[in-house]
């Protein structure tokens, strides 16, 4: 294999894997958004999901003893996205049912993700800043992680059920003319409770990708802003599961690139690094206005 292939196979591979994780959170805010709820605590649910995933595989690890346990990283899994079905219901629960500021809400879980990994840590391995490191870490499939497949796979399933489906169809009503979807009988609360609960729980995915997927531990930090990339793939793509796999390839490209570019002389190392949020900032600053958010995104319901 020639240099020249070699790096663009790594720089597929590595955009895969960067992908992954933008395209279930932004498919989980997509949810959360056609039902009419503002959900930019992603970032912080992306972190519990990781530190959930890490934490349940490294502490049934040291309780169950050295060997091969195949089948933990999955149970690290479905704690991640449990957990993070949860936080998003506190976030559905504060806006829907207590009507309250939908952006206060989910600011408030970011700062709460931001220092209660520490606390956690801090009460399991005495530092503030990792976990231990994962013997159990999920497998990989062709150099890529089972989760990078789901997430793709997703898209086609995502779009078939928002736009083929009873469910799909109540969900982008409730977001977009709520009164008219309660005068036909459609329950408006819960089809809410539902965008967002999905939202946290494909978010917690993304989460437990990053810490035994991606990495094989939880560092504190370690989405990166990942969350609130996804939201802008999740805006450029206009809400639309085919536009939003695009927008985070795009994403997932300009972050795979920099960390290909790293140690090259190429661009400054500051700038490489810089990169994929100047992408960010360069598509919010030149698309935001031009798309069009379901009309009753973060407006309480009254009934």
């Amino acid at each position: 294999m020639t240099l020249d292939a070699a790096f663009l196979t790594a720089l597929l591979l590595s955009t895969l894997r960067q992908t992954a994780p933008l395209l279930l959170t932004a498919l989980g805010g997509m949810f959360s958004e056609r039902s009419g709820v503002v959900n930019i605590a992603l970032e912080g649910i992306l972190l519990f999901g990781a530190l959930t995933a890490a934490v349940v595989v490294e502490r049934l690890e040291a309780a169950l003893g050295p060997g091969p346990h195949p089948w933990l990283p999955w149970v690290g899994v479905l704690a991640a996205m449990g957990v993070g079905g949860l936080v998003a219901f506190v976030h559905a629960l504060v806006s829907i049912k207590y009507r309250a500021d939908q952006i206060i809400s989910a600011t408030a879980i970011n700062l709460l993700a931001l220092g209660a990994p520490s606390l956690v840590l801090t009460y399991f391995y005495g530092n503030a800043t990792s976990s231990k490191e994962v013997e159990n870490r999920l497998p990989l499939l062709l150099g890529l992680s089972p989760i990078v497949y789901l997430a793709f796979l997703l898209v086609p399933l995502a779009w078939w059920v928002l736009f083929k489906t009873p469910f799909g169809l109540r969900l982008r009503a409730v977001g977009e003319h709520p009164e008219a979807a309660d005068t036909l009988g459609v329950n408006v609360h819960r089809l809410r409770y539902t965008g967002v609960v999905l939202s946290g729980v494909l978010a917690g995915l993304a989460g437990a990708y990053l810490s035994i997927g991606f990495l094989n531990q939880f560092v504190r930090g370690m989405s990166a802003g990942m969350g609130f990339i996804a939201l802008a793939a999740m805006i450029f793509g206009k809400w639309h599961p085919v536009g939003i796999l695009f927008s985070t390839l795009l994403f997932g490209f300009a972050s795979a690139l920099a960390i290909q570019l790293q140690g090259s002389e190429v661009l400054p190392a500051v700038l490489v690094q810089a990169f994929p949020y100047v992408v960010t900032v360069l598509v919010l600053a030149g698309f935001i206005g031009k798309s069009r958010p379901p009309a009753a995104v973060g407006k309480p319901y009254e009934k």
